[in-house]
């Protein structure tokens, strides 16, 4: 369809097309707030009902110098009418802000994608800053797409020096929500939600936020008006379960899972911890909730946090302590300790590219060995890992639930794409949150520390200060039942074996593996972690295709399912993808004795689904 648009000059035909979805990336310098103006459209797509999936991208660099190639700051966005798992293969869209933004992230950009660049920085500088030889707007290397070239900065500047008293560095801050206002018109968005979120943020300074107000205002009459652009793009409300919703991060939806959880238990929630990309964002989150009774500590390093975090653990609390992989290594004596003592210490690894420092704002899997393995001696913990943003809130419950019945410290593994990565979810019902349960010792009578429940091999919890439950804790080894300091040799071995078989035991406590088709066939593609999405969506298209490929996708790991061996024998090939250099598959070949192969990407970057439909197809 089509519709006529009044220009002061003349009357243009707008051509409107309606479209299932689309993958937007922002990209500029850090300094350019490309990542609040993703989340703005995200934001305001999620409030007009369609489904959504984002990948935030930030430099690894604390402040790389402005306009170089690893100061570049991206935000991906994949919006529809249907449902979606992943933030898209490659964008359709990509808005440059400068040389460095379009180098960076147009080997990414689909055949005949659209590019709307910001031509005021295409300077000799900025061009050598990303290592043009020439100005890609005049060599003809963008004749493949559609590109629009807009001066948004000079257009900005132009919209609010008559309007706003402010320093010609302060109106350049604003030009990101030109640049919105822009893809709003051309997508069909509402500007309401964004103001009202500028006025909200804004609120002690009047004159910044009516820049941006104008600033996004401008921007979008500028799409409606020139005529550069001549088509109109809609996206119509994705067909979701009915409930309320909201956009949610990992991160936020891990805080609350954890908040939730400490409320169902009916015990107080602290979190120690050490600021740490890309964990951070949770302890933000849990010290804004002291209403929920949330105690918070911003401890001076990675092992005093575990070990307040131990503390709360042994007076009865719900002991929370977060970080990333290089901060687990720090803890992992610690962890020991809440083993020994049998403890229900939970530790949040957000898990990011490595080894050392490595990449910190970058996606990785690569911390699942130090999770299971990563400790001396024999030394089992439960270890979970949520499959998508919004599941991070029901593992989270799961976490604590496990951590008191079986008294044993439980590794939750999230990482950077889930932590950072948004999705609409539904809010669940407060009722239909499951049960925890704490059962606390207190009738001295017989009391024995280290005596067993019979089905789950969980010591007794008895609160410090309890008349008559005076016992000892500490790293030595324990005697069986009385917990007195043991250097027995066949005591110890006692003790290592029940505290595996402790872990062991979990596996009747957790739900079976489901298979997404066939219970046999051909290939299994067999995910855990953040690679739900693409893996399933994969699976999706090769099965509408006829092909005998099935999935599956674990949240537990240690222990596994207990039918997770059944399902590998049904087929011929068991396929891995994960972003790391093999870590599950190898424990499913010692487990399982399955011939199971990687497939394997450290890039930073999340899988694709067209990466994981090619490697399948090499096995079919």
């Amino acid at each position: 369809m089509s519709t006529v648009t009044e220009t002061p000059e003349e009357r243009r035909e707008i051509i409107v097309e309606e479209l299932e979805a689309v993958t937007i990336r922002f990209a500029g310098d850090s300094g350019d707030g490309m990542q609040l103006t993703g989340s703005q459209f995200t934001n305001t797509s999620a409030i007009i009902g369609n489904d959504i999936s984002t990948l935030p991208d930030f430099p690894a660099e604390i402040r790389a110098p402005a306009g170089s190639l690893p100061g570049v700051s991206g935000f991906q966005l994949n919006f529809s009418s249907h449902d979606i798992r992943t933030p898209g293969d490659v964008p359709n869209v990509l808005v440059a802000m400068n040389p460095a933004a379009l180098k960076v992230n147009l080997p990414d950009l689909e055949e005949g994608g659209t590019i709307i660049i910001n031509t005021d920085e295409f300077n000799a500088g900025n061009l050598e800053k990303a290592a043009y030889t020439s100005n890609p707007l005049e060599d003809g290397s963008l004749g493949a797409y559609r590109v629009h070239r807009l001066p948004i900065t000079t257009l900005n500047v132009n919209a609010l020096k008559q309007e706003v008293k402010l320093s010609r560095k302060e109106m350049d801050r604003c030009k990101n929500f030109f640049a919105l206002g822009v893809l709003y018109w051309l997508y069909d968005r509402p500007l309401a939600p964004t103001r009202e979120w500028i006025k909200a943020k804004f609120a002690k300074n009047e004159e910044v936020a009516r820049a941006n107000e104008i600033a996004l205002q401008t921007g979008y009459n500028f799409a409606d008006t020139a005529e550069v652009f001549t088509t109109h793009y809609t996206v119509k409300k994705a067909d979701l379960p009915p409930g309320k919703y909201r956009r949610i991060t990992g991160n936020e939806a891990t805080a609350m899972g954890f908040i939730a959880a400490a409320q169902l238990a009916g015990r107080t929630l602290f979190y120690g911890s050490y600021p740490i990309t890309p964990a951070s964002d949770i302890l933000h989150e849990l010290s804004r909730r002291k209403n929920f009774g949330v105690k918070t500590f911003q401890a001076e390093d990675e092992i005093a946090a575990v070990c307040a975090a131990i503390g709360a653990c042994f007076t009865g609390n719900i002991g929370l302590t977060g970080t990333s992989g290089p901060g687990v290594a720090l803890k992992q004596e610690a962890v020991g300790l809440a083993v020994m003592t049998e403890l229900p210490l939970i530790l949040i690894n957000v898990q990011r590219g490595g080894p050392s420092t490595g990449l910190p704002t970058k996606t990785e899997q690569a911390d699942l060995f130090q999770a299971v393995w990563g400790r001396n001696g024999e030394c089992p913990v439960i270890v979970i890992a949520p499959s998508t943003p919004s599941d991070c809130f029901s593992m989270a419950i799961e976490a604590v639930r496990l951590a008191f019945k079986y008294m044993t410290p439980v590794f939750y593994l999230s990482d950077g794409y889930l932590a950072n990565g948004a999705e609409p979810w539904r809010i669940p019902d407060v009722n239909a949150l499951p049960e925890i349960k704490i059962n606390f010792v207190t009738d001295p009578t017989n009391f024995l520390p280290y005596a067993r429940d019979e089905r789950t091999l969980a010591r007794p919890f008895a609160v410090p200060g309890t008349p008559g439950l005076e016992h000892r804790i500490g790293g030595i080894e324990k005697q069986n039942l009385t917990g007195n300091v043991s250097y027995d040799p066949e005591n110890h071995e006692m003790m290592v074996k029940l505290r595996q078989e402790k872990v062991d035991r979990v596996a009747q406590d957790i739900p079976d593996i489901e298979v997404y088709g066939d219970e046999t066939g051909k290939v299994l593609v067999l995910g855990w972690g953040s690679t739900y999405g693409a893996i399933t969506s994969a699976v999706e298209n090769l099965r509408r295709e006829g092909h005998a490929v099935s999935g599956a996708h674990l949240r537990y790991l240690n222990p596994f399912p207990k039918n997770l061996g059944e399902v590998l024998k049904g087929f011929e090939r068991v396929i891995v993808p994960e972003m790391n250099l093999g870590q599950l598959s190898t424990m499913i070949r010692a487990k399982f004795l399955v011939d199971a192969v990687p497939f394997s990407k450290v890039k930073g970057r999340p899988f694709q689904i067209r990466e994981i439909v090619r490697k399948v197809e090499e096995y079919l």
